[in-house]
């Protein structure tokens, strides 16, 4: 079964939309300043006023569940400081966006948004975004996913054996859970006073949940991880992409229920449980069919090929020869040929495009007109079609994405921890000084 990858698509440290991602960018202003220092970068003040400008107009509907704006600046520029980092760790390593992927993920976004190019850049200047920095902040995204790919490639490698540990475990049965997540950070060597201050903090905000106040409004205010300012919301996951522990302890929790604090390598973990689903069978459809193939060559043009083909297709049509007697005697599919050109049972994709467009607007035992691939001329006839439950088929696949989706987030966060660990950041922000912590350039 074939997976089209999503385009930039993140892991949960880096799970927001790409429209989103791209700051409200104004023209400078004379008196713009420097708000961090990021290594030898900077993130000035109105980068920070357009990213909270943004920041306030996706919560419009629900302003209240923002926090008060000195708190939220710190998540906002605790953000920009991730993302410089990662930028220029990228071009360090080499990384680049080149125009042609810049272009086609413009091109994406407005696809997804129903405009055209020209739409797109009236939107943005109807929002004061400036079009050019608006690429710029696209070519960064794709940068950064270039880099998290080049950081968990080697670190995520899934065997057989792990898959089949998980599909026999009760965590794989445990169907789909929606969570929402609150950190309450731990750096790196903490000193037990500072663990001690972190759980005092973790055990505060529990406190104010339990008293009443909203879970994603908490969040927004109190969390350090990198979805803080969507909530904290993680989505719909399966069970057995959750680490270990939290998996044993969401298979137990009920819908709307909220964890105590809970220790975790990077810090004190708040976890709700927003809802619960069974993962459905996968029914599909499966074709049989059986084709006949003339390739081309040096020798044979295309279109002596596609004349060829039709020649057979008419002696079986009147009936002068067998479909399957023909495909043994003339077919030059090497995969089929021997079996009377027998395709077997497949899913309507296997064989390629050209034939899955085709299979399913012909009748059982109809014969298709000649079908150019890329090797030649084709017959197909279809001979039936069945449903069919791959569900197993497709536990096995999801099982190995989970196991591989769990190792690339703990590697990335590994490696984002690192980073932000190791870098000099100097807070220049009088409000959010105080609650960031500058590390020395490693």
């Amino acid at each position: 079964m074939k997976r089209n990858s999503a385009l930039l698509v993140l892991a949960l440290a880096l799970s927001v939309p790409l429209i989103a991602q791209a700051q409200l960018l104004q023209p400078m202003q004379p008196l713009d300043h420097i708000v961090a220092v990021v290594n030898d970068g900077v993130v000035l003040q109105s980068e920070l006023d357009a990213a909270l400008a943004q920041v306030q107009r996706q919560f419009a509907q629900n302003p209240q569940a923002l926090p008060p704006k000195p708190v939220l600046e710190r998540q906002v520029l605790e953000r920009l400081i991730l993302m410089k980092l990662q930028v220029q760790r990228a071009e360090e390593n080499g990384v680049r966006a080149t125009d042609q992927e810049i272009d086609a993920a413009v091109q994406s976004i407005a696809q997804q948004n129903h405009l055209d190019l020209t739409q797109l850049r009236q939107s943005l200047a109807q929002q004061g975004m400036d079009y050019a920095a608006f690429r710029k902040q696209i070519a960064e995204q794709i940068m950064v996913q270039k880099l998290r790919d080049n950081v968990i490639h080697g670190a995520v490698q899934v065997s057989d054996a792990e898959v089949n540990n998980l599909i026999n475990s009760p965590l794989f049965k445990a169907g789909e859970v929606n969570i929402a997540q609150i950190l309450i950070a731990v750096p790196e060597g903490a000193s037990p006073d500072q663990v001690s201050a972190a759980k005092a903090k973790a055990d505060e905000v529990e406190k104010q949940i339990a008293g009443g106040m909203d879970f994603k409004a908490a969040a927004i205010r109190y969390s350090q991880a990198p979805n803080a300012l969507d909530g904290g919301v993680v989505g719909w996951r399966r069970v057995d992409e959750l680490a270990p522990a939290l998996a044993d302890l969401a298979i137990k929790m009920q819908p709307g229920q909220v964890t105590p604090p809970l220790r975790a390598p990077e810090g004190f973990y708040i976890l709700k449980l927003e809802g619960r689903r069974a993962a459905p069978p996968v029914i599909v459809t499966e074709f049989h069919a059986r084709d006949l193939l003339i390739r081309t060559s040096d020798l044979v043009s295309s279109a002596q090929a596609d004349a060829r083909v039709l020649a057979l297709r008419k002696d079986i049509v009147d009936h002068k020869a067998d479909f399957a007697t023909l495909a043994r005697k003339d077919s030059q599919d090497d995969t089929t040929a021997n079996d009377g050109g027998d395709m077997g049972w497949f899913t309507v994709d296997h064989w390629g495009t050209v034939v899955g467009k085709v299979l399913p607007t012909l009748k059982d035992g109809e014969i298709s007109q000649p079908l150019q691939v890329p090797e030649g001329w084709l017959l197909v006839q279809r001979l039936g079609t069945r449903q069919a439950d791959r569900t197993a088929q497709v536990q096995r696949e999801q099982a190995r994405m989970a196991i591989g989706s769990r190792k690339a987030e703990d590697a990335y966060n590994s490696f984002l921890r690192d980073l932000r660990s190791s870098a000099y950041v100097r807070i220049m922000l009088p409000e959010a000084a105080g609650t960031t912590a500058a590390a020395p350039q490693g």
